[in-house]
């Protein structure tokens, strides 16, 4: 391999693996991964669930301490990259020093998505800062003390991240209220029929859910936060947590005049418009045939196989055969269940073996001609990678057969194949 220099802007999980890929594939050139937060890198599942439950112990690291320079890859952490110059191939560092590339790759990850009201909530006084975000290692290490037994704690937002916080703060003793304006939690990744006995749960846990309850003020009131619904509800409480998504770091790509569409457009081979740069993970955007537009995934796995292919590309190396890949999937951990989704969402129809109020269990989702597009499994995860396979076949199974259990999912899986 040629023994030039690749840079890696973003130490996140996409950017450690890409590193990792390009050794893998015996790259002997220089390896430059640049971090603006100090930890070495580190996987995010684990900072709403483990870092919070188990601080002492919780181990979130992508790669063991002495693996970067066992591999001779330099890793930069606390390094900011301020300026990207395409056509000169360098970025330059805000201590000032400047990097020469041969080929960069933009794992710049995303920011949380901003709520004014509630950050205001920090400037007006009060006991310490109260207001706070998930998203990164630091963010986590913050919430060890907000969520305490007897303390009440009001989440805003009820996605994945909002409901997984809900749960490892009720686990903590910790009064939990969760407001979300959307009229049903997890709307945007999960069918109702899922989120709706999930919600039954965090409620038979003593969470308060105020469900389809946009925000309409916040203020403190006698030492406490005060936030004010939109139907006029006051819920009050210690201290905030909200998660209202993110929005993806694309600034250095924009100003170096790279195409920027819902995140930094790439091609198949995680390719910019700049045929020396690729991006991958939570900033990259890529198309989407079935839904016809640029689409950012922000999942573990996305990053994973996005890091993989800019490697792989990057040294002019073919793509593995995984463009025949499997369905989509990502997970969460909530009051005690696993719970993994492959594919879409948005299916018509879903269809239960077993129950999802006495777990293990498994849905699947099925289109208008009855072809099976999602799956989601409860406790259940050692069905996934068979759901996974029959959704890529676009598999047709006679609902009686998908909702028996003693249908085992391998072995139809097996006749597809």
């Amino acid at each position: 391999m040629n023994a030039s220099t690749i840079v890696i802007v973003g130490a996140g999980q996409a950017g450690a693996l890409a590193a990792a890929e390009l050794r893998q594939q015996g790259y002997a050139g220089r390896v430059v991964l640049i971090g603006e937060e100090r930890h070495a890198p580190y996987e995010r599942p684990p900072l709403s669930k483990d870092v919070l439950l188990q601080p002492q112990t919780a181990r979130c690291a992508i790669h063991g301490e002495t693996f970067y320079t066992e591999r001779n890859i330099e890793l930069r952490l606390g390094a900011a990259v301020t300026a990207l110059d395409a056509q000169a191939r360098t970025v330059t560092l805000d201590s000032g020093e400047a990097i020469a590339f041969d080929s960069l790759l933009l794992a710049t990850g995303a920011r949380v998505r901003r709520l004014p009201v509630l950050d205001a909530l920090d400037t007006l006084g009060g006991p310490g800062e109260s207001v706070h975000t998930l998203r990164t290692l630091d963010d986590a290490q913050r919430l060890v003390p907000v969520l305490q037994a007897g303390k009440r704690v009001l989440l805003v937002g009820a996605g994945v991240i909002g409901l997984e916080l809900a749960s490892s703060a009720v686990e903590l003793g910790a009064q939990v209220a969760v407001i979300e304006q959307a009229p049903r939690a997890m709307a945007r990744c999960a069918p109702p029929v899922l989120t709706e006995a999930l919600c039954d749960l965090h409620r038979a846990r003593g969470v308060a859910l105020h469900l389809g309850s946009p925000l309409a003020a916040a203020a403190r009131e006698n030492g406490e936060i005060v936030l004010t619904l939109e139907d006029g509800t006051r819920v009050a409480g210690d201290a905030v947590i909200y998660g209202i998504g993110v929005v993806p770091e694309t600034a250095l790509a924009q100003a170096a005049g790279l195409r920027v569409d819902n995140g930094i457009v790439i091609d198949a081979q995680c390719r910019t418009s700049c045929a020396h740069i690729y991006a991958a993970g939570d900033a990259a955007s890529q198309w989407d045939e079935a839904s016809g537009r640029h689409q950012r995934r922000e999942t573990w796995e996305n990053a994973n196989r996005q890091a993989q292919t800019a490697a792989r590309a990057m040294l002019g190396l073919a793509p593995e055969a995984e463009d025949a890949r499997e369905a989509d999937w990502f997970w969460t951990d909530q009051c005690g269940l696993n719970i993994q989704f492959a594919g879409n969402m948005a299916a018509p129809e879903w269809l239960a073996r077993g129950s999802l109020e006495a777990p293990p269990c498994v849905l699947f989702g099925l289109d208008g001609e009855g072809t099976l597009v999602g799956a989601i499994t409860v406790n259940q995860g050692r069905d996934m990678r068979s759901a996974r396979a029959l959704i890529d076949k676009r598999a047709r199974i006679a609902r009686e057969t998908l909702a028996d259990p003693a249908q085992n999912l391998r072995n139809l899986a097996r006749e597809f194949a």
